[in-house]
């Protein structure tokens, strides 16, 4: 542990203190809908400035787009020393009201059961709040700490992040730091510490098509999309070349990657993994189709690139002329040293607040701390478990929620002590 013990206690002291506040303000997050899409963040954007505004916590609005602005805050301790940013998005999967399966309704911020349910209350306002919270208390120490502490609490992250984070690193540079920090959902036993990238592809299937009785006079666009996304299914057979030192905590932490994201994601960790996210074909029962188009999903771990897997693609695409492609999005796979210093600080935290040892593990989805990756920041994720994530049970415990906030806030703090 770093800093002062005394510090440190204080620190748990106030979040005892403030445990009602802290899950009034959860609850009134989830209230401030801000379902991507539309991916309009206001009302969830003046919740979190109306806060750092009334606890006088230096902040500002920056909003290249205005339905989504992002909230940025930063000050710097009493003495030099490293830079740590806490990351967190504001937008949130959207939320079908009419889904009579939710216990509670999907805006509401119900706490009930000991618990706070809602759509965001998982990904990622649970975790946001923490963020929000730590840095509040860390500015009530910042005569005790070194170097400076931001928060970017931002927009547009379902989207990948041109309005949010992309658009802050880019344009504010300031913010890259040393470290960047998230709460994002990841289980308590688990720290994400790099995620596997992203390759999209769509596909455009065109053939003369016909009545469905005339067969011999078309080939059918929906046959050739059905052909085409089993050939593609070569790329899950391509073998990546994983670093050794993360091919070792892969394997080494194969149960904790299981329990933090599902049985068997161990095993598509290091893998790469073919998605069909839509099949458009087709406008009646008895109409040979003339067109179709195929939506895929490419995720690649660490060791293989784009241009490995375009290379099996354009060979796939050889065979089926009536086939077009085009690229939508790239974006790399990325990681930290599973052994880095911020995330030996949260191990522990955890361990010290009775929560066991969380192990390194590679996520399977992506973050914005990837963004950070990119820059060659060490850049780490430790949030609450993803129940019910994107569906009509989502919700977060209270004791859960509380455990994060205390373990950002005291993995912060000691990264700041030490300078």
């Amino acid at each position: 542990m770093a800093g002062s013990a005394a510090d440190r206690q204080q620190i748990l002291d106030w979040i005892e203190t403030d445990r009602n506040e802290l899950v009034r303000f959860l609850s009134r997050f989830v209230q401030a809908r801000s379902p991507s899409p539309p991916g309009d963040t206001r009302k969830a954007a003046r919740h979190v400035a109306t806060f750092l505004k009334a606890n006088r916590l230096p902040h500002r609005i920056v909003a290249p787009q205005k339905t989504m602005p992002n909230v940025v805050g930063s000050f710097a301790g009493a003495k030099p020393g490293r830079h740590l940013v806490l990351n967190g998005h504001l937008d949130v999967f959207p939320a079908d009201e009419s889904d009579s399966r939710w216990p509670h309704r999907p805006w509401s911020g119900a706490i009930a059961d000991g618990k706070v349910w809602g759509r965001g209350s998982v990904d990622m306002k649970c975790g946001l709040t923490a963020l929000v919270w730590t840095y509040r208390y860390l500015h009530r120490l910042r005569k005790t700490l070194k170097g400076r502490l931001s928060l970017t609490a931002v927009s547009d992250e379902e989207t990948f992040g041109p309005w949010g984070a992309d658009y802050l690193l880019e344009r504010h540079p300031e913010l890259r730091g040393d470290c960047c920090l998230s709460a994002e959902p990841s289980t308590p036993s688990a720290i994400r510490f790099g995620e596997k990238g992203v390759l999209w592809l769509e596909f455009a299937i065109v053939t003369d098509g016909a009545d469905g009785g005339y067969v011999h006079r078309s080939e059918s666009a929906s046959k050739l999309a059905m052909a085409l996304a089993r050939d593609l299914e070569a790329v899950t057979r391509l073998r990546p070349k994983l670093p050794a030192k993360l091919a070792a905590v892969l394997k080494r932490n194969a149960a904790a990657i299981d329990a933090a994201q599902g049985k068997g994601a161990a095993r598509i960790a290091g893998q790469v993994t073919l998605n069909i996210g839509f099949v458009h074909s087709g406008a009646a029962i008895n109409i040979l189709p003339g067109d179709a188009r195929l939506g895929v999903d490419i995720r690649l771990p660490p060791g293989i690139g784009r241009a490995e897997i375009l290379e099996t693609v354009h060979r796939i695409l050889a065979r089926h002329p009536q086939a077009s492609m085009r690229e939508v999005k790239y974006n790399p796979p990325s990681w930290s040293d599973p052994e880095g210093e911020m995330l030996r600080l949260i191990q522990a935290n955890v361990g010290a607040l009775g929560g066991g040892v969380p192990k390194a593990i590679l996520g399977v989805g992506g973050t914005d701390t990837r963004l950070w990756r990119y820059r060659k920041v060490p850049a780490y994720v430790y949030g609450p478990p993803p129940i019910g994530l994107g569906s009509h049970s989502e919700h977060v415990r209270i004791e859960t929620f509380l455990h994060v906030v205390r373990t950002h806030a005291l993995s912060a703090y000691d990264y700041l002590s030490r300078g």
